[in-house]
């Protein structure tokens, strides 16, 4: 059963004109999920979420986010993470959002879960925002499995059309967690390169494949059955989780790809028929990007909708 998360308190985080990253992104995908028929689960808070932020955040970090807000600082890092007076709780509701769905999937089999969160994370690095990124949700929720619902193993994909700098670093020394990427190379933030790998004892538990511009459905479709699947499946992970960006789609003002509707579709169908072969369906897809508003819902509920027919839910 997939069951859909999300929390009213996503949308205070209100972005200066013209930032392409703002509430209507998540107002419009949860419309969208509403008219197709799905529930969608308010998450409320939830009381780890202190210790989950920092297994993977430094403390000085989340505590300048903080005051920065409480300052009423524009910025947080760079440009590209404005702040305003709810910046702060929406984006520790969206770390309480997939705390909620990483219960939901550990608390039986074929369980799958979607969060429909803002502001997105897997740029987020340890002690820095990036990127629209605050707190690196993706991460936060694959450490809180291991560490709460002892998962032993676990495997991130980021199909997000920019590399996900953050969620690889914080886990490239590790044997635990397998970070495998596709996106546009090169492009922002300027890693991801193939020859990136993993160090010391995570040597090759990261698989990068960087696409050029211009590359979709069926460039995409030959990384994903050709490198990520296979590379997933050796894994075994006890979890897949997803960094789900859909600013790969062919018209997203910040990119240059040309994925389909269908295409979103088709991964989502791989994507749950792995999961349900190798972790018993245990699946938590994260919202991340993905900036065209008109069709931004459509592309999430076909994506769900291929999940689905993968899992035999």
């Amino acid at each position: 059963m997939l069951q859909v998360f999300s929390d009213r308190r996503c949308a205070r985080h209100q972005a200066p004109p013209g930032y392409p990253e703002r509430r209507e992104r998540l107002e419009g995908v949860l419309a969208g999920l509403t008219a197709a028929g799905r529930e969608v689960r308010e998450a409320g808070e939830h009381p780890g979420a202190g210790d989950a932020i920092a297994a993977v955040h430094e403390p000085a970090y989340v505590a300048r986010f903080r005051r920065a807000v409480e300052r009423g600082d524009g910025l947080l890092d760079s440009a590209d993470n404005p702040l305003s007076a709810g910046a702060w709780e929406a984006a520790w509701a969206a770390v309480e959002v997939v705390l909620h769905a990483a219960d939901w999937v550990a608390g039986g089999e074929r369980r799958s879960a979607f969060t429909a969160l803002r502001p997105p994370g897997h740029h987020a690095e340890r002690g820095l925002a990036m990127g629209f990124c605050y707190f690196n949700n993706v991460a936060v929720a694959a450490e809180y499995l291991r560490r709460r619902h002892r998962v032993e193993r676990l495997a991130i994909f980021d199909f997000d059309v920019h590399h996900g700098n953050g969620t690889q670093h914080l886990f490239e020394e590790r044997a635990d967690v397998f970070y495998a990427s596709t996106h546009q190379y090169p492009f922002y933030p300027g890693t991801g390169a193939a020859s990136e790998r993993g160090r010391g004892a995570g040597e090759g538990a990261t698989l990068n494949v960087p696409l050029p511009a211009g590359t979709g459905d069926e460039g995409y479709r030959q990384a994903l059955l050709l490198q990520v699947l296979p590379a997933l499946r050796a894994f075994r992970p006890g979890a897949l989780l997803l960094s789900a960006g859909f600013d790969a789609w062919r018209s997203d003002p910040l990119a240059g790809m040309r994925v389909s509707e269908e295409g979103f579709a088709d991964w989502g169908e791989h994507l749950g028929r792995l999961a349900a072969e190798v972790c018993e369906g245990r699946l938590l897809a994260v919202l991340e990007g993905g900036y065209d508003l008109g069709a931004l819902p459509r592309l999430v509920t076909g994506h769900l909708a291929g999940l689905e027919r993968g899992l035999g839910d």
